[in-house]
């Protein structure tokens, strides 16, 4: 059975090509957008449905390792049930722990980032970069030493005894099971005018009431971190949608850059309607005639 990775950036239709696909064979969608976990703000974080969606309160601590184990509870039980699980998302890292088997580095000590942050400052990319490679020498031999934020993380994480190996490579061929990772790909033009139009489109839905009752609840850091969470509380509704447009824009240009990192990714046209793009993802995916035909019973 093959497991169908989709990723994109914010607004390229992962979603509406997820739920292509489970109308034309049996599937079961599963969620890999960390916003998306949080119940209590469905239209900001643009929800749909799928396994994961929706599963912690806005209180909870969201951790890459916590989610990772209910992925891959979620892909097994799908495949083991005859339904080819589609993992459809647009955070990088969750995308990543769903689809492979991530290595997920311990805790660091509290306030060691910013402890080694200052190190850094205080005597230098060089210096700093020689320590590291006192407590970590294969980390420092693929860190850069100007690479400030690379260089603060593995001393960090040498501080408790872990070795990033390498780095931060945190895309291998080491996927669980047999996979297709598709890219959705959508002109520059034509995804600033889908962001444009969604942004909108969350105001009209009614996002800053949405918001409003969100936030007479207990935020965890990691929930206060969802992106327009801030926009839409405290600026006026027309500098909220062009605050949050510009916010979108900018972190799909990093998406765009978590594609070309993914290895074996097979771009696919999204400037088309749902039903196309499904029916090439499925054509790709049944190369070997490891998804079943059929509709969803």
């Amino acid at each position: 059975m093959t497991v169908i990775g989709i990723f994109g950036p914010t607004a390229s239709g992962k979603s509406a090509v997820a739920e292509a696909i489970a109308r034309r064979v049996p599937a079961e969608l599963v969620a890999a957008d960390s916003a998306q976990l949080y119940r209590g703000l469905p239209i900001l974080t643009n929800q749909s449905p799928a396994a994961l969606v929706g599963i912690w309160e806005l209180d909870h601590e969201a951790s890459v390792a916590e989610y990772q184990v209910l992925a891959h509870e979620a892909i097994d039980a799908a495949i083991a049930c005859g339904r080819t699980p589609v993992v459809v998302g647009g955070t990088g890292l969750y995308f990543r722990a769903a689809i492979g088997g991530l290595e997920i580095p311990p805790a660091p000590r509290p306030g060691a980032r910013e402890r080694w942050e200052r190190v850094y400052d205080e005597v230098g990319a060089g210096a700093a970069h020689a320590l590291l490679a006192e407590q970590d020498p294969v980390a420092a031999a693929a860190v850069h030493p100007n690479d400030r934020r690379r260089v603060v993380r593995a001393l960090e994480l040498a501080d408790v005894g872990y070795s990033l190996r390498g780095g931060e490579r945190l895309w291998t061929d080491d996927a669980r099971h047999v996979s297709l990772i598709v890219g959705l790909h959508v002109p520059e033009a034509e995804l600033l005018r889908r962001i444009e139009e969604r942004t909108r489109t969350m105001f009209d839905a009614g996002v800053e009431e949405e918001v409003r009752l969100a936030l007479d609840r207990p935020l965890s850091a990691t929930a206060r971190k969802i992106m327009g969470l801030r926009e839409v509380a405290e600026l006026p509704r027309d500098d909220a949608v062009a605050a949050l447009a510009v916010r979108t824009r900018k972190f799909a240009a990093y998406q765009r850059k978590w594609m070309r990192r993914i290895p074996g990714l097979v771009s696919v046209r999204a400037d088309r309607s749902p039903d196309e793009v499904a029916d090439e993802i499925l054509a790709l995916a049944r190369g070997g005639q490891r998804v079943p035909a059929g509709r969803p019973g």
